[in-house]
Parts: C-alpha cells; structure tokens; sequence
C-alpha cells in the first residue's frame, strides 16, 4: 500500500485523464462537493486501485488542522454508547474527520488529564456523555476555547450545547402505561441525581405519578448508586423490605432494570405476576430477556449523529449560538408489565 502524497495523486491524475487539482479536490472531504460525482466516484476508485490513502501526518502539517475530534466516555462497556459511537462516526468521517474514542469513567482528575491529553494532540473538539448537573470539565473545555457538545446527558448552566432526550417525558409515558394497567402503587428506582438523566428522570416520575392522581406515599423512591445491574438489584431489595406493597417499579435505566428482575427473583417473586418492571433506554438484547423487558426507547444514533453535526458547526464556525435538542422517547411495551 502506497503512503498519500503528490506522486500517488499524479498517477491518478494520469490514469483518468484528470489534472492534479481536480483528484486533489476529489479525495478531500471539504472540497469534494465542488467536483461532479460522477468524476468523484472514478477518482475513489482508482485510488482504491492504487491502494492510495491520505497522508494525515503531512495534511496536519500543511492545513494547520489534525481533523480529530474526542470522545468521553463513563463506561465503554455500557450497549447504549455503541449506537451514539456509530452515529458520530457516521458523520465526523463524512466530514473528513477521525474520532478518538476515552473511557474516563467518573472520576474528574483522570477526564481533566485526558482533555489536557488530547488538546497536546491538537484535537479540534469534544463531545462528552460523562458530564454531572454542574461539571468543571466543560468549564476547562470553554477556557482552552475548544469546541464542546454534550450527548445524552446536560449541565444545569447549559453553557455549551447539548443533544438529550426528553427524560420528562419519558417517565410520563411509562406511569401512564401502569396506570393504565390499573397500577397504583408504583416505585421508582432512580438515577444517581447527580447526573442530569437522573434527576430529570426522577422529576418527570414525581410528575407523572401527580399527574394521574396518586399519592407521594405511593410512589416512594429509591436512588440507585449507578446506572448498573448490581445498583438495580440492591436498589430493588430495598424497595421490596421498605415497600412491599408496590406492584410495579420505572427503573432509571435498562441496566438498573435487569438487577431488579435479579432481586424479584431472589425474593421468591415473579416478573411480571408480581411486579411489573419498566425500564429505560431500550439497549441491546432486553428483548431477548425473560421476561422481555417494556422500556422507553431512545435514538441513541440520531443522538450521536445530532451531537456530530453540532461538534461540526462550532468547529467550522457556521454558527456560535448554543443549542439544545431534545429527542422525543418512545414506550416499548413487551412482557415485563401486566395489568392487575
């Protein structure tokens, strides 16, 4: 395979009958709508051909640009961050651009050192999914005057943009669900409310649950120390000591979800003959589960893709104003919830 460089772009050129300039253009992402896509498509092919690939190195040098971007991560091993990964991808290599992909998990120090990091590689913005209601690191983002977008989760400043989903509404549309399975004692098992999905989550519960008429005492709450499996099930077990008459719970996550499937098991109970469970995200396989699992469904790549073209905009300056985008949910029902 031969490196990008003039020399490959001539034997192109000369191949196709084509000056220089115009391959040049053909193979550069900012530059390629200029040229017919008829001779855009001959262009890519031959450079396929001749096993021709940009030399970034030397286009960085050259441009001023590196056309990388990051990607902070809490936890790379959570399903629902593959789709927003693809969805970003989708357009950031449209755009030319390569994606640097960090698991900084939650602790500030190591997602400070890692945005330090990856300013020494000149990336030309970020995209978080770990930020907290009131996070430093979007501040330090905005003091070295990088490019930042927020996905999936927001700050309570909301200084830079963001691409979330109505987590208000989603709760609405799971109590009115149980409602209207005649439910009437329901639990919560809450996000840490720390984190804005959390605490919008929690809210739009306590305002669905008034909405329909119940009682605060009816619907107690129990907050979870993460969105994971072993969280949802100690969460659950507390639920089911402190509040054994509920008959149905709204997890805050799918994760949170499949731990309190763990504890109603474990008690001896039965999903969904004693409890019904909804859960929150729609990630991979919880419809492979048994029961499978009704949720809210989230468009996690549209979620991605929105977040890319914002990163886009600010990085290419075709607009400065901050905005916000909020996707709409979807309930999902299946065999985790029964009328009573």
């Amino acid at each position: 395979m031969q490196r990008g460089g003039a020399t490959t772009i001539k034997k192109i050129a000369e191949e196709l009958g084509v000056h220089p300039s115009t391959v040049s253009r053909a193979l550069n992402p900012t530059t390629r709508g200029l040229i017919r896509k008829e001779t855009s498509e001959r262009i890519e092919q031959a450079a396929k051909k001749l096993g021709y690939y940009p030399n970034a190195a030397a286009a960085s040098l050259r441009t001023g640009r590196s056309k990388l971007i990051g990607v902070f991560l809490p936890d790379i091993s959570n399903p629902v961050f593959s789709p927003i990964l693809s969805g970003i991808a989708e357009v950031t290599s449209e755009a030319g651009f390569a994606t640097i992909v960090a698991d900084v998990g939650t602790e500030a120090r190591s997602q400070t050192e890692m945005m330090f990091e990856l300013v020494a590689r000149r990336v030309e913005g970020l995209i978080l999914a770990t930020v907290s209601r009131n996070d430093d690191l979007v501040q330090q983002c905005m003091n070295e005057r990088l490019p930042v977008v927020l996905v999936n989760r927001a700050e309570s400043l909301m200084r830079v943009s963001s691409v979330t989903t109505d987590d208000v509404h989603s709760m609405r549309l799971a109590i009115d669900h149980l409602y209207e399975a005649g439910h009437r004692r329901i639990g919560h098992l809450a996000g840490p409310q720390n984190l804005s999905t959390g605490f919008l989550r929690n809210k739009g519960f306590r305002e669905g649950i008034a909405d329909v008429g119940l009682a605060a005492n009816d619907a107690p709450v129990v907050e979870c120390a993460g969105y994971t499996r072993a969280a949802g099930q100690e969460a659950m077990q507390t639920m089911l000591k402190d509040h054994p008459g509920i008959t149905a719970v709204v997890a805050s996550n799918d994760l949170v979800a499949l731990g309190a499937y763990d504890a109603v098991y474990a008690a001896g109970l039965d999903v969904p003959d004693n409890i019904s469970i909804v859960g929150h995200n729609d990630m991979p396989l919880v419809d492979m589960v048994h029961p499978p699992l009704t949720t809210i469904r989230i468009s996690h790549r549209e979620l991605g893709r929105e977040a890319a073209r914002l990163l886009m905009s600010e990085i290419n300056h075709d607009g400065s104003a901050r905005r916000s985008i909020v996707l709409a949910p979807e309930l999902v029902v299946r065999g985790s919830t029964r009328r009573v």
